[in-house]
């Protein structure tokens, strides 16, 4: 049975709140935008707004779910096992978003706060798929290593984490080439022509 009546409707804007965030996080920058805007865009005051979440933590730790969701959707749809590459380069182009993910892995650290949850059943569920697209690999015969799958699943993640940390310092620096490098690696065919 479908949900009715007010708490449909707190969903519902709530929703609208975190695709609002996204979009100008993402546009914008995480550290240059305010709240306020993201309460303008969805018809609120401040106030209004934080009403659908526990803290401005909360409501940026929801804005990483909502993103990390609609990576996994985007990479599950397409063919190709290397997405990875591509959530990559797509990062370049929301730096907003690699801003806010990186403050925001960092604060998680700390166990009292709101992201702290996130990233710690983030990363167990990214290892064990990276660890499967290895083990695939490796069933394949397209890849070859004597690192057990399960340790080239974290490899591959601090390769990625690291090379957006970076990035954000340096934004010449290129995000996409340690990824094509680790994975040509691991699986010499995928190397580009010239590699």
């Amino acid at each position: 049975m479908a949900k009715r009546g007010p708490y449909e409707k707190g969903e519902a804007k709530r929703s609208e709140i975190l695709h609002a965030a996204l979009e100008i996080f993402a546009a914008e920058g995480y550290r240059g935008t305010s709240l306020r805007k993201v309460a303008a865009k969805c018809s609120l005051s401040l106030p209004g707004l934080m009403h659908y979440f526990d803290s401005k933590e909360d409501l940026l730790t929801q804005v990483l779910r909502m993103r990390d969701e609609t990576a996994r959707v985007r990479q599950a749809e397409r063919a190709d096992p290397h997405g990875y590459r591509e959530i990559i380069r797509e990062g370049a182009k929301t730096p907003g978003l690699v801003e806010l993910f990186v403050s925001m892995a960092a604060a998680a650290s700390d166990p009292a706060h709101p992201a702290h949850a996130h990233f710690a059943e983030r990363y167990p569920v990214l290892r064990e798929r990276v660890a499967d697209f290895v083990r695939d690999g490796v069933a394949e015969g397209r890849i070859s290593s004597a690192v057990p799958p399960e340790r080239l699943a974290v490899l591959l993640i601090a390769v990625a984490d690291g090379i957006q940390l970076q990035w954000l310092i340096d934004r010449s620096t290129d995000m996409e080439q340690p990824i094509e490098d680790l994975l040509s690696v691991l699986d010499p065919r995928t190397a580009p022509d010239g590699a």
